[in-house]
């Protein structure tokens, strides 16, 4: 284990170069890669779903509300960028999981952590961590999570996934929002201690999180009033009065339209400013905004470094605090660990949250924002050590073979075959954008859309959809210019019918 530590250590010191970005291009690196023994390409054996599939999806709705599922996975048989069903069809998976798996099916360096009893019994005896933790879970923070923590935030909260990490960076926002206004060290008052106990002011001050039209930040209660995406999450769901703004939306190319959205983004950012103002003189003022690097769920729209740096600026000015939920873009598929590493901000973030790819979910933050007492933000497991292992064995596999470096050479393979496909296939797309693998492209309707992503599938390729109208394309890291190859050639297939 002592080993085990210092190879932590050692990678962790690698790791932090991965902020800059500056790693050799080692094409012997990028081809090692593909995983031993990974399919040479899709195969469609039946109709997706196929018939045990449709068994299974009987049985399982039988037990609960099952529509959503697409498939049953075989995933002992599934391996590296492509996923098995349980009917035996191999699909190219640019996917993965909604962009969980940062090393695709099985990869071998994964299997074999599980091989060491130590951390064999770690997965046994899952601990309370806020009260019981191990006596290595300090160096573990230190040195996995911490090495590849966004410049300038010291401190880190685990927690289990994107929603519960969004909301309770929510409430240790209020938390901070709170301690500001009482001043310094000041202790709760009687007053406060008996009001909060029937939901009254002050002791349950009425306070705001700004977001924006287009957001999803998860489903439980508190952040569901920052989710803005689709209907279904939120019908019959009580929420909050709390204010959204409208986010940017561009005209594509960029290049062609940049004084078109420059101006879309001066007036979100006048609108931000004005729903501050109007919500602070009604009495629920705005303790924090939050947004993603790139609204993923909501439609893969993006916004400029330039609108970051003001939002951050307007957070400043009012007393917010800043919040990036970097649930699906933290962890490299931008080409970057974090993607608003990209944006040139005046410092760093008040608070970043993350899941999906670094296996467990959590939030860092700046020192000002640990609370005072605690028991203030808590629950039973407070994260999961057997998911820092693997994030462990994942950073380790990203550090040696180069994988930020491959993200930008395949996502540069996959944009520019999607520019060509949108100047092609007028039609069927446009507005191709994204960052490194992490890829969008538009359709003119949802039945489009929702048609193409069908016709993939039965070309052996699962994609997702997300807003009304847009295909995303989430590949693993190790999705290389191969795979990409691939990719366009059944989609251009697809495109031409």
């Amino acid at each position: 284990m002592a080993q085990m530590g210092r190879n932590c250590i050692s990678i962790a010191k690698k790791i932090n170069l991965l902020n800059g970005f500056k790693l050799k291009t080692q094409s012997a690196r990028a081809a090692s890669t593909v995983i031993a023994g990974e399919p040479s390409g899709p195969t469609v054996k039946t109709d997706i779903p196929g018939p045990k599939s449709k068994q299974l999806l009987e049985e399982l709705n039988s037990l609960q509300q099952a529509g959503a599922v697409q498939l049953f996975a075989d995933y002992d048989n599934s391996l590296g960028n492509y996923l098995v069903d349980v009917d035996g069809n191999v699909l190219l998976d640019v996917y993965m999981q909604i962009s969980s798996m940062p090393l695709g099916y099985n990869h071998p360096e994964l299997l074999q952590l599980l091989t060491d009893p130590h951390n064999m019994k770690t997965i046994v005896n899952r601990p309370a961590l806020g009260v019981f933790p191990g006596a290595d879970w300090p160096n573990k923070l230190k040195n996995v999570l911490l090495q590849i923590s966004p410049p300038g935030l010291s401190q880190i909260t685990t927690m289990m996934c994107g929603s519960c990490s969004n909301e309770n960076a929510y409430k240790n926002i209020f938390l901070w929002y709170q301690q500001k206004q009482r001043g310094g060290g000041t202790s709760f008052s009687q007053q406060e201690m008996d009001s909060c106990m029937i939901n009254q002011p002050p002791g349950s001050p009425s306070l705001s999180i700004l977001s924006f039209k287009g957001a999803f930040h998860g489903r439980t209660l508190g952040v569901l009033s920052t989710t803005h995406s689709k209907y279904i999450h939120k019908i019959d769901v009580p929420a909050f009065d709390w204010p959204v703004a409208s986010f940017p939306e561009y005209k594509y190319p960029l290049e062609e339209h940049e004084r078109e959205n420059e101006a879309e983004d001066k007036k979100c950012l006048a609108e931000v400013e004005d729903l501050i103002e109007k919500y602070n003189k009604r009495g629920t003022p705005v303790a924090g905004i939050v947004v993603e690097p790139i609204q993923s769920e909501g439609g893969d729209n993006e916004a400029s470094p330039s609108f970051f740096q003001k939002l951050q600026s307007i957070a400043k000015k009012n007393g917010a605090a800043l919040l990036i939920d970097e649930v699906q873009t933290g962890g490299g598929p931008t080409g970057k660990m974090w993607c608003h590493e990209h944006f040139n901000l005046d410092g760093p973030p008040d608070v970043v949250t993350f899941s999906k790819k670094l296996q467990l979910g959590g939030y860092y933050h700046k020192s000002d924002f640990k609370p005072l007492q605690p028991y203030r933000v808590f629950n039973t497991w407070m994260g999961d050590p057997s998911k820092l292992l693997l994030l462990q064995g994942i950073l380790n596999v990203i550090q040696r073979d180069s994988l930020l470096n491959l993200v930008q050479k395949s996502g540069e393979k996959l944009m520019n075959g999607l520019k060509e496909f949108q100047k092609e296939f007028p039609h069927l797309l446009y507005a191709a954008r994204g960052r490194g693998t992490f890829l969008a492209v538009s359709c003119p309707s949802t039945k489009i859309r929702d048609d193409l992503v069908a016709r993939m599938k039965k070309k052996g390729v699962q994609m997702g959809g997300c807003g009304d109208y847009s295909i995303r394309l989430r590949p693993a890291l190790i999705f290389t210019p191969k795979h990409a190859d691939l990719f366009l050639e059944r989609f251009r297939q697809v495109l031409k019918g």
